[in-house]
């Protein structure tokens, strides 16, 4: 079993940048694919970033892509998040996550979760 502890969030003005990072410990953190998961207050929990365990094969919804980059290091068990050109509407708490087999967008898929971040863009 992978735990997942994220770190990186903070406020921040409109149109700066912020990587977010996700610590991995247990075993076998290379076979899993990661998922980078919000929400906002009010707002049901939304998928922005998706990476296979090999890191050849990511994805972004539309509201974010362009502007945020996931990425892993399976030998420092790590994966990030760097956002740019952040928006006020990027406001949430932000949450990795692992699972077996290929990433997906629906966070029910999804068995391992850490605590969350806070990332607050000022307008």
């Amino acid at each position: 079993q992978v735990q997942l502890v994220e770190s990186g969030g903070g406020l921040v003005q409109a149109g700066n940048s912020l990587r977010l990072s996700c610590a991995a410990s247990g075993r076998s953190f290379s076979d899993y694919a990661m998922g980078w998961f919000r929400r906002a207050p009010g707002k049901e929990r939304e998928f922005v970033a998706g990476i296979e365990w090999t890191g050849d094969n990511t994805g972004y919804p539309p509201s974010v892509k362009g502007r945020f980059t996931i990425s892993r290091d399976n030998a420092k068990n790590m994966v990030y998040l760097q956002m740019n050109d952040l928006k006020p509407e990027d406001t949430a708490v932000y949450y990795c996550a692992a699972k077996p087999g290929p990433f997906e967008i629906v966070w029910s898929a999804y068995h391992v979760w850490g605590q969350g971040t806070q990332v607050t863009v000022a307008s």
